[in-house]
């Protein structure tokens, strides 16, 4: 492997750490928001509409994103040298 490849994966790593890093960083702050939210409700309206599922769902999507995008896409992988001769195959057939 040539030494530019290496250091772009290594590029890559450190980019997806940085990421699975920002994701539990994220679900630290999900959960403090949510326990300090629904702690307001219990105090000024327990019993009533719980208003705080808004920012627990919407929040939720956010750490879906957020998680998907550390943990669970397949097209998150760098780009190779095998795929881009792939592509230029592909489009030198079709031309």
């Amino acid at each position: 492997m040539a030494k530019g490849a290496q250091g772009d994966i290594r590029d890559f790593a450190r980019q997806q750490l940085r990421k699975k890093q920002g994701f539990r960083t994220y679900l630290a702050v999900y959960a403090g928001v949510t326990v300090l939210v629904i702690a307001v409700w219990f105090l000024t309206s327990p019993g009533s509409y719980f208003w705080p599922i808004w920012f627990i769902f919407i929040m939720g999507i956010g750490a879906v994103a957020t998680g998907l995008d550390a943990y669970g896409t397949s097209w998150s992988k760098p780009i190779t040298e095998a795929d881009v001769d792939a592509e230029v195959e592909r489009l030198g057939r079709r031309g």
